[in-house]
């Protein structure tokens, strides 16, 4: 389907039609042009920057490529194309018809997901927004740019949403999403994980690799929904959410393989030695991965979770893939063998559902791993990166607060408080990492600390002006 260009607010669901929600969505407008003013990438308004554009939400032409300054980006909303006659495909009411409205008495609980992954959007570009200081090439800021823009129209998708089907409710929530930011102490983000500090490319590209591909799970579930238009808001935006992750998965390939040439070049090893010569050593590289990762665990929600069972037997939250990844779309009677400190358990499936979502998470996440030790390993070097156990460093669920090692092994306290500098980022790796962070912008050129992109976006060269200052 097509996408107006000739409205204010592009999009495919016809606003023109609707004047009362075009009149509210063009009165929002504005507080989310000053809100990306005010938190959004600081400094970079008037750059030209090459980026790609939704001009229709089918395969043959979904997206156009062209120069333009972010704030006169086209922000729309864009949902997938209907399937006629959809049904509910799983729960207790599988095989009703899909809901074209909320259902009154799931109306709470639809709007806070909606709120939920509306408020992760604009996060995640408050968390970036100094990062184009410290830009290790045009081709990453270019990539920064990119991923931003397409937060925001991430949450104009939601707003839309609140705005269209939530009455007074919705406008109020779409405002709030306005007003809290991420890491402030007073009206922080919902998640913690979209509070943490992102103030190097290094936790940049942990944060595309792993936050992100949580936010490809969540919309994956979300897409399966009874509630049609949040299922197709959520199908279109899938297609946006796999370019954030392969600047998550291409950007730590990079710092991997001039990891690796260096530990080549100088024959050796050590983390001191890799240091002096302007790369990132593997032991903190491991680190950021360790805490990235084990973060974005904690998005998923506690392992036995009652809310998990109640959306699902609604039909409001399915699994990813649901109707093509598994046979029973019931599970009713099924149960889940549960990891706990008490040790291993049954629980009902319905209850176990985010563990089901996050192991099939933790699955896609290993994809990245392989990929980045083959290049260790065709450098000559035996060192390999590996994910920690689901156990360590976690905050939320029956693993909360436990003292568990990467290797998933139960500690004590003190040996915790002892050994955690080893595993998760410190003060002084957090620093070092800054120190490489320096800027460099001219066509072609690329920070020491990481290696060149392979190949360039949208028919482009690498050494191409994405970002003209």
């Amino acid at each position: 389907m097509s996408i107006s260009y000739a409205e204010r607010i592009p999009n495919n669901v016809n606003l023109t039609d609707n004047r009362v929600l075009q009149r509210a969505l063009e009165h929002w407008q504005p507080r989310f042009l000053g809100w990306w003013r005010d938190m959004g990438p600081t400094d970079f308004n008037g750059a030209d920057v090459y980026l790609r554009t939704a001009t229709s939400v089918d395969a043959q032409g979904w997206a156009t490529y062209g120069s333009v300054k972010m704030p006169d980006y086209r922000w729309g909303i864009f949902l997938a194309d209907r399937y006629p006659e959809r049904k509910i495909g799983f729960g207790d009411f599988r095989g009703q018809p899909a809901w074209e409205q909320v259902p009154g008495e799931h109306r709470s609980t639809l709007r806070r997901l909606i709120v939920t992954q509306g408020d992760t959007e604009p996060a995640s570009v408050e968390q970036q927004r100094l990062l184009g200081h410290t830009c290790p090439s045009l081709y990453d800021l270019r990539s920064l740019f990119q991923v931003n823009v397409e937060e925001g129209r991430h949450l104009w998708a939601m707003v839309y949403l609140l705005h269209a089907y939530f009455g007074r409710d919705g406008r109020e929530e779409a405002e709030a999403l306005l007003e809290r930011h991420s890491g402030n102490r007073d009206n922080p983000r919902i998640l913690n994980t979209f509070n943490e500090p992102v103030e190097d490319w290094l936790s940049f590209f942990c944060f595309t690799y792993f936050t992100d591909r949580d936010g490809k799970y969540q919309l994956k579930c979300l897409a399966e929904s009874g509630f049609d238009p949040l299922a197709r808001t959520c199908r279109f935006m899938l297609t946006e959410e796999a370019y954030h992750m392969s600047v998550g998965m291409l950007g730590l390939g990079r710092v991997v393989k001039r990891t690796a040439d260096v530990m080549k070049e100088i024959g050796s090893e050590k983390p001191e030695a890799v240091r002096r010569s302007g790369a990132i050593d593997l032991p903190t590289l491991q680190r950021y991965l360790n805490f990235w990762f084990t973060s974005s665990l904690d998005l998923f929600g506690s392992e036995v979770s009652s809310n998990a069972a109640t959306t699902f037997a609604n039909g409001i939250k399915g699994r990813p893939d649901e109707m093509t990844a598994f046979e029973d779309h019931d599970i009713r009677d099924a149960s889940f063998n549960l990891d706990s400190p008490k040790g291993r358990e049954d629980v009902p499936m319905r209850n176990a559902l985010n563990e089901v979502v996050r192991e099939a998470y933790i699955r896609d996440c290993e994809v990245g791993l392989r990929l980045w030790n083959r290049i260790l390993a065709k450098s000559g070097s035996k060192s390999e990166i590996r994910l920690p156990s689901p156990r360590f460093n976690r905050t939320v669920g029956v693993w909360a607060g436990q003292p568990v090692d990467p290797a998933g092994a139960v500690l004590s306290a003190e040996d915790w408080a002892r050994q955690k500098q080893a595993w998760l980022p410190s003060d002084t790796d957090r620093a070092f990492v800054k120190s490489l962070m320096k800027r460099v912008v001219d066509p072609g050129k690329v920070a020491g600390w990481i290696a060149p992109p392979e190949r360039g976006i949208g028919g482009h060269p690498p050494d191409y002006e994405y970002v003209r200052l």
